[in-house]
């Protein structure tokens, strides 16, 4: 029930009359504690209702009830729907596993509710906000190489160029399996068409600073160079024993050493047990930084810029895809994890004009994408994707790279 102002300010000399004790003769008189807490109750229900309360303060509470009132309304709606698209995302999982077919049923064909009602409105009284602790600064390169001389006593060995690496990059990306077309428009797609071997997330086209770890061509973070070290080790360790084989004098030797340093740092990434969560932790750390490093390296590097789309190829093929992945398809398994982005890519064309890109987000992740949210069809994720790619495979670094295959 709300209170009128009126109503309020007539309370006023009531709890001013019960608050002060009558004088008689000079002397005051002690309250009973009966009525001493009646009164303390009166006044705090006064002040509870707005007593004394500014008109300013009186219509911000106004207008925050009824924002809440509105809010909880949509957020038990959102919350409703994303449950249902975390249960659909259950039910397509149970039914690969079970070698069934999927169908439209098995997605939510709705879009996500969006808000549309009032915002939080600010409060005329200073509030007290809790202090946040600062913000762990990111990594850069500096950090990366320092991490790896402190921890390994190992600098890796950067390019005499830009196109050095990129020829590096294109001869094992060829030898490995991918694709020119592959390569070279995820690359114009997560650099812009521009980026170096060291480009950094925020450290690019005139930005100061860092927003994430993710680096080089294909925008690795901290934890995929962790889990590829983990989870490629062999092929890794395999492949610069090749290249030491064939080597000989002063280069040998820094191979050697580079090798017996790879070495270390796969039989770490490999100590602790092959999940996502568990290299996360070491990839937060001075260890992990320092494997971080070696996508720097021009040995190492390319290896690794090859292998966290690989890894994606090679998943799609063990699932039965067996058609080629254009370059688009992979980006999707290459941003959203392989099993998420797999779902995208076997779905025929008629079923990714229906299914809305919702379908493959948490609530968080999906209302922080302004991309997915405007390209709400898988179709259109994918056609703005390609157009992208086809904008960007024309600029500088694009050019240097397909000319490196």
């Amino acid at each position: 029930m709300h209170h009128s102002i009126r109503t309020h300010l007539a309370l006023v000399p009531l709890v001013l009359v019960l608050l002060v004790p009558a004088a008689r003769g000079g002397e005051s008189d002690t309250l009973p504690p009966a009525v001493s807490n009646a009164n303390a109750q009166l006044l705090s229900q006064f002040f509870a209702q707005g007593g004394g309360a500014s008109p300013a303060v009186l219509e911000y509470r106004r207008k925050l009830a009824e924002y809440q009132q509105i809010r909880g309304a949509f957020d038990a709606e959102a919350g409703a729907y994303w449950g249902q698209v975390t249960e659909k995302r259950k039910g397509r999982n149970a039914k690969r596993r079970s070698g069934q077919q999927i169908t439209l049923d098995d997605y939510v064909l709705d879009q996500p509710p969006v808000y549309t009602g009032p915002k939080r409105p600010v409060n005329p009284e200073p509030e007290e906000t809790p202090e946040r602790p600062p913000r762990k600064p990111l990594p850069v390169a500096s950090d990366l190489l320092r991490a790896a001389r402190d921890l390994y006593q190992f600098t890796p060995q950067r390019p005499a160029n830009e196109v050095e690496f990129k020829r590096a990059y294109a001869r094992y990306a060829l030898a490995s399996g991918l694709t020119r077309e592959q390569a070279v428009r995820v690359y114009s797609f997560e650099t812009g068409g521009t980026g170096n071997y060291d480009v950094q997330a925020g450290i690019e086209h005139g930005g100061k600073r860092a927003i994430s770890t993710a680096m080089g061509y294909n925008q690795l973070l901290t934890t995929n160079s962790v889990e590829l070290l983990a989870e490629q080790g062999r092929e890794l360790i395999r492949a610069l024993s090749d290249k030491v084989a064939r080597a000989s004098g002063p280069a040998r030797q820094s191979l050697e050493h580079k090798l017996a340093v790879l070495k270390k740092m796969v039989a770490h990434a490999k100590s602790v047990p092959d999940s996502w969560s568990e290299h996360e932790k070491i990839g937060d750390t001075a260890q992990g930084w320092a494997m971080h490093a070696m996508v720097l390296d021009v040995d190492i590097g390319p290896m690794l810029q090859t292998h966290k789309l690989l890894t994606s190829v090679l998943f799609a093929r063990a699932k039965g895809y067996t058609r080629p992945l254009t370059a688009a398809e992979l980006e999707m398994m290459n941003l959203t994890g392989d099993g998420t982005g797999l779902d995208m890519v076997t779905m025929p064309q008629a079923m990714r004009e229906q299914v809305p890109t919702s379908n493959f987000f948490q609530r968080g992740g999906y209302e922080r994408n302004p991309v997915a949210i405007r390209h709400n069809t898988v179709a259109k994720l994918l056609a703005v994707t390609d157009a992208r790619m086809d904008s960007n495979s024309s600029k500088p670094g694009a050019r240097e790279l397909a000319a490196a295959f």
